[in-house]
């Protein structure tokens, strides 16, 4: 990975300003930068234009975003987001992934077993109540659960009628505000091109410009065994965008970190990025070595390769933005500044980043075995999940709301069971690859003489263990799962299932991290970091978006193309980029690189060449900004019309975990134009780009 030039002072700095710069931004529905907008753009955000992309845009519960474009339940992500539910819904004779799948009426449209969307419908302040549940005299981590506790009752109260309800945090700690949503748990595959043209390029072109991907995919939201019927969803444009245009994007971004301390970035530097990159890098290559064994190898691990890969590359970017010494350099003159220009409002507050390197201190002694017993990276095997769903589920729900820890919920419970009870596939052949990976990862960071390593190996090789684990447990049928979940505490307790048996073993030694991490890490960045926020807002007012959190955010930019500074490998370094590709040089690219995968085009696309509009665009960039998670986010124009979907960074752009520019770094869309143009020309799906075009209503049978 190229190491990444970083921007002159001016953008670095806005890492900490209380302003944001140019197109910069993240921003609250509930606090939209609608003054940066008219005065750099002139056009005027309303409140009806905003309550109509809020009600449109839909989260992705697998951490990717979409939205409705049609009234009919009709809503569309990336490929990339749907791979799950193309793979779990696939078998070996009918490879979604990589062939595609159109259903041509609604009978025809398969059921996702366990993906759930959400559409924000509110958002409350309240960040009264849970920073009023600290008293005075209470130490850091009495406040912490204080604060938990409320926020645990407010969800509750908030979910008694049906709908899903987050307290989310803003600003490390400065602000709490109650997420309201509606909740659709009956999801249908419609439509989803061949993974040869969704991801056209594959790892290699990933997170480059210019591309020539379809990276899109249709699905129809049910209620009651019927399509919603919808009021609010984005017309679909047939006359694109063209070079400046102002556009939008509505998603869920899901973390950022360009409000963090130095603390905190050296953190991320000196032990996150590369024990994660240490531990991806040998998944990925165990990962290519099953799927080289067989056809229906690769088919079951096509998903997560992909996953795998691109969280590699896009790692890779930020950890190569922290090895940077002028970035670090001058976020340490930012930070010392801003340290200055606070304390002039409160002599107490230089006190707070101390306090946060210390909370660092404590994470980076624990973080291996926090990543690895709590956060399961130890226990890589979707029925081990199931197991701690089950364990903890059963000591959880005896306990009253308020004191249970957050996944566990009264209003986390329905995601939760939808999840536990999927019929989703299960193989035994994967699970075993996966789960001896990761024990050989919790052999080599705990040492074979760990107490619970050798609990859960048991005198067995990492190989020997999976093997046993996996075909022993009952926890492939779903009726075993039930009974298991429904029995509680005495059912859980008796059970001598191996997998159950494993996850109990462990658990009061991954739960007793997981409060030393609450305690002694979270509890401090959240109360130091919103002192920081409190004294900032004083300082600068509320003109300062948040972190990403997975939260519905609105972004804006100008559709532009840009000068390539030698960091991507497609163009020459300084070459004026366009902002846009069209579907003729899908072709081109095919010839230039061989014609062998990832740069072989399907059949359907070679078969169609003689009737596309080969000048149709395909993909196009912008400056608005956007980070993981936004994967699926609806691009906008003025009207509130899809002109695009987002699906990618270029390279410049994966600097943006931590600082923005509008110069190189551009995130980058499949053209609404080249999505119809497909459709007609290429998959003979009429009716669904019909349906697109307001033309005509979905054929139920």
């Amino acid at each position: 990975m190229k190491r990444r030039t970083v921007l002159a002072t001016l953008l670095i700095c806005a890492l900490l300003a209380p302003f944001a710069l140019a197109d910069e931004g993240l921003w609250l529905f509930n606090a939209p930068p609608a003054e940066k907008i008219k005065a750099k753009y002139g056009f005027t955000l309303t409140q009806p234009w905003l309550d109509h992309v809020r009600e449109s845009a839909v989260r992705f519960n697998n951490g990717g975003s979409g939205s409705f474009v049609s009234p009919h339940g009709l809503a569309f992500t990336n490929h990339h987001v749907a791979a799950d539910c193309l793979s779990k819904v696939g078998t070996s004779d009918k490879d979604y992934i990589k062939l595609g799948f159109y259903a041509k009426t609604q009978a025809e449209e398969l059921k996702c077993p366990d993906l759930e969307l959400n559409v924000l419908t509110g958002i409350e302040d309240v960040t009264p109540q849970v920073q009023g549940a600290a008293k005075a005299g209470m130490s850091t981590a009495e406040i912490g659960a204080a604060q938990r506790a409320v926020m645990s009752q407010l969800e509750a109260d908030c979910a008694k009628d049906g709908q899903r309800c987050d307290v989310v945090t803003l600003y490390s700690g400065g602000a709490y505000h109650l997420y309201k949503y509606k909740r659709y748990m009956d999801v249908r595959l419609v439509f989803a091109p061949e993974y040869g043209i969704a991801s056209f390029g594959g790892d290699a072109d990933n997170f480059e410009f210019p591309r020539y991907a379809l990276d899109v995919t249709f699905f129809r939201i049910y209620e009651n065994d019927k399509p919603v019927q919808l009021k609010d969803y984005y017309k679909w444009s047939t006359t694109g965008v063209k070079a400046n245009e102002l556009v939008f994007m509505a998603g869920n971004p899901g973390s950022t970190a360009r409000l963090n301390t130095m603390a905190q970035m050296e953190f991320n530097r000196d032990v996150q990025y590369p024990l994660a990159l240490k531990w991806r890098e040998a998944g990925i290559k165990a990962m290519k070595e099953f799927a080289a064994k067989s056809p229906e190898s690769a088919r079951i691990t096509a998903s997560r390769m992909f996953s795998l890969e691109n969280s590699q590359k896009s790692q890779k970017g930020y950890y190569a933005a922290l090895l940077d010494k002028q970035l670090m350099t001058q976020k340490a003159a930012s930070e010392k500044e801003l340290r200055a220009s606070l304390a002039k409002i409160d002599p107490t507050i230089d006190a707070a980043w101390p306090a946060i390197e210390q909370a660092m201190d404590v994470q980076k002694n624990i973080y291996a075995p926090y990543a690895l017993l709590e956060r399961m990276q130890g226990f890589d095997s979707g029925m081990a999940q199931l197991a701690r769903t089950i364990v903890r589920a059963a000591a959880e729900r005896q306990k009253p709301n308020s004191e249970r820890i957050k996944e566990y919920r009264q209003s986390a419970l329905p995601s939760l069971e939808q999840a536990l009870f999927s019929t989703a596939p299960v193989y035994d052949s994967l699970e075993i690859m996966t789960l001896t990976h990761s024990f050989m990862r919790l052999l080599d960071e705990l040492g074979a003489e760990n107490a619970t390593v050798k609990r859960v190996l048991g005198g067995k090789t990492p190989a020997e263990a999976a093997l046993r684990y996996v075909t022993s447990t009952k926890l492939k049928e779903v009726a075993f799962r039930k009974t298991l979940y429904e029995g509680g505490t005495d059912a859980v307790s008796k059970s001598d299932d191996p997998m159950i048996v494993l996850m109990r073993d462990i658990d009061a030694d991954a739960r007793a991290l997981r409060r030393k991490y609450e305690d002694e890490v979270d509890a401090v960045v959240s109360r130091e970091g919103g002192r920081i926020a409190q004294a900032r807002f004083k300082l600068g007012g509320m003109d300062l978006y948040p972190d990403a959190t997975f939260t519905l955010r609105l972004s804006y930019g100008a559709v532009r193309g840009y000068t390539e500074d030698g960091r991507g490998s497609v163009v020459p370094k300084g070459t004026e980029v366009p902002y846009f590709t069209v579907m003729g040089g899908a072709f081109d690219r095919e010839r230039k690189m061989g014609a062998n995968p990832p740069y072989q085009l399907p059949p359907t696309w070679t078969a169609a060449h003689p009737k596309m509009k080969l000048n149709t665009p395909m993909d196009f960039a912008s400056t608005a900004d956007s980070i993981g998670g936004n994967s699926g986010s609806p691009i906008l124009n003025v009207a509130g019309e899809v002109v695009g979907i987002n699906f990618d960074r270029n390279m410049q752009g994966l600097g943006r975990n931590f600082y923005y520019s509008e110069t190189g770094m551009r995130h980058i869309a499949v053209d609404a134009r080249g999505i119809l143009e497909a459709l007609r020309s290429i998959y003979g799906a009429q009716a669904l780009a019909d349906e697109l075009t307001g033309k005509a209503a979905p054929t139920a049978k």
